[in-house]
């Protein structure tokens, strides 16, 4: 069997058992599953098969999860696409996946209909389809088709921040490795209910916490999108046990007027993007629960995690979980380095991607096989491993500033300047010097009085004097992509030279 059939093997035959809340209503197992039926008998419908792509720009819901269900309970292939794409990224997408069909926004389907790239659906229509659907057996059902666990379940593009988007080829049994990995880890039980305000898009929000809460046969309440008071409601509501967020929504919780009691909750965690340590502290000090950190990315899944019961510590990503094995490397001769030394993070898991969809040059630049046939991603994260075994990301290899010949790590100053009472956020790149080669600069979020001066002064303070800062300037907001990630590009570009 597939991901769906092995999911649905571990639900022991309780199909009125609630699954998913959406609208004040609970679905049960059996609705979800004759929910996905149709979607399956929709694809079918519009003559896509196994290893058929449709492209899913769906609307936020039920009918999102049950079309990618019943796409990989039927051999179809998933093409995410994040719901604020443009015309332009979509049409690229879709061709470069050679879908056959795409479900968009109507925005970008209107754009769309003159290039007319293969079938399109608005995603204001998808309901009324699938109303209308015969439902077709899935893989687990007696009838279903038999799906293969190396069977390519979807497509995950990078963001392309740097050059052209890769298409990172997912397999069910990439997938089902992290889920499995993560299962065991985090304690997962058929008791859990997860509170769930990610976006479904994306690795984070569809494989970590959604199938993460299926497999383990547990309750998702799923929120129309993340506000600090519906998680707050929602979790004094429906007893939610789990919460995953990015570092943005823990911000933005902390900022509430009135903490909130929330005793039924025994797990939060933050990904896809760094959480800074004051962060982690107040929420501590606020609501009494450690954050647990991880480190994953779309091209290997989860692979390092604080522990579920032992010391979480701040500003670090945790231990190599089970499957998983992690090198800290000499970026250029690909030795691995002392613990305590910075290079470049490489990965070896069970969620490590066979390829990038037709480019073959950028696989063979990104995973390379060792002696013993091993496969290692090259993750272009620089990372240090601790003498405990625990590992921090310093930033990406291509943030590292060189100054003056020497290398500058952005993270170890944002940590140092976010001590700095009245400073929120900050961001810190290299820019273009005729004198440095790079010059460190500041970006900085204010929410109390603190001005340029302050913070160069604590910085001389803390740091060797190549890392100060050469200047600092203040914005209202740091420029962050969907999952809020600081797009660091954006602030080198937009960087005023002197």
């Amino acid at each position: 069997m597939g991901l769906v059939g092995n999911i649905r093997a571990r639900w022991n035959a309780s199909p009125d058992t609630p699954v998913l809340h959406w609208e004040q209503a609970w679905w049960s197992r059996a609705r979800l599953l004759e929910r996905s039926r149709q979607a399956a008998g929709f694809l079918q419908a519009q003559d896509l098969g196994p290893g058929d792509v449709v492209g899913l720009q769906a609307h936020r819901g039920p009918d999102f999860l049950a079309v990618f269900l019943g796409a990989l309970g039927s051999g179809v292939t998933v093409l995410l696409l994040n719901g604020a794409y443009t015309p332009r990224e979509v049409g690229f997408l879709a061709e470069d996946a050679d879908a056959r069909l795409v479900i968009a926004q109507p925005a970008v389907l209107d754009a769309l209909r003159a290039a007319e790239p293969c079938a399109l659906l608005s995603a204001d229509d998808l309901a009324q389809r699938l109303d209308a659907a015969r439902g077709a057996p899935i893989d687990g059902d007696p009838q279903g088709p038999t799906i293969s666990l190396e069977a390519v379940g979807a497509l995950g593009y990078t963001s392309g921040t740097t050059g052209r988007p890769k298409g990172a080829v997912i397999r069910h049994r990439n997938i089902q490795g992290t889920v499995e990995s993560l299962h065991t880890a985090w304690g997962w039980s058929t008791a859990d209910v997860l509170v769930h305000a990610l976006p479904l898009f994306h690795i984070h929000g569809l494989f970590v916490a959604m199938l993460g809460s299926l497999w383990a046969g547990a309750r998702t309440v799923l929120l129309p999108r993340f506000s600090a008071s519906a998680v707050s409601r929602s979790i004094q509501e429906h007893q939610g046990t789990v919460f995953m967020g990015v570092p943005t929504f823990y911000h933005r919780l902390l900022a509430q007027p009135e903490p909130p009691e929330l005793p039924s909750m025994r797990l939060w965690t933050s990904g896809s993007a760094p959480l800074p340590a004051p962060v982690w502290e107040s929420f501590r000090d606020r609501f009494g629960c450690e954050i647990l950190e991880r480190y994953g990315m779309t091209e290997v899944g989860i692979v390092l995690s604080n522990p579920l019961k032992a010391d979480r510590v701040p500003g670090t990503v945790g231990f190599a979980l089970p499957g998983v094995h992690a090198f800290v490397v000499d970026r250029d001769s690909g030795v691995p380095l002392p613990d305590g030394e910075v290079g470049e993070l490489r990965i070896s898991s069970p969620g490590l991607i066979t390829h990038y969809l037709g480019l073959p040059e950028k696989t063979a630049e990104s995973i390379s096989v060792d002696t013993t046939g091993r496969r290692w991603m090259r993750t272009g994260d620089l990372a240090c491993r601790r003498a405990d075994g625990r590992f921090s990301i310093v930033g990406r290899m291509g943030d590292m500033v060189i100054s003056g010949g020497l290398n500058v790590y952005p993270r170890e100053i944002e940590t140092v300047l976010l001590d700095v009472p009245g400073v929120d956020e900050v961001a810190v790149v290299g820019v273009p010097d005729p004198d440095w080669g790079e010059r460190v600069v500041a970006l900085v979020v204010a929410d109390g009085p603190v001005d340029a001066a302050e913070l160069l002064r604590h910085a001389r303070s803390h740091l060797a004097g190549f890392k100060v800062p050469k200047e600092v300037r203040f914005a209202d907001a740091l420029p962050r992509n969907s999952m809020g990630k600081v797009q660091k590009h954006r602030i080198r570009t937009a960087w005023p030279m002197p």
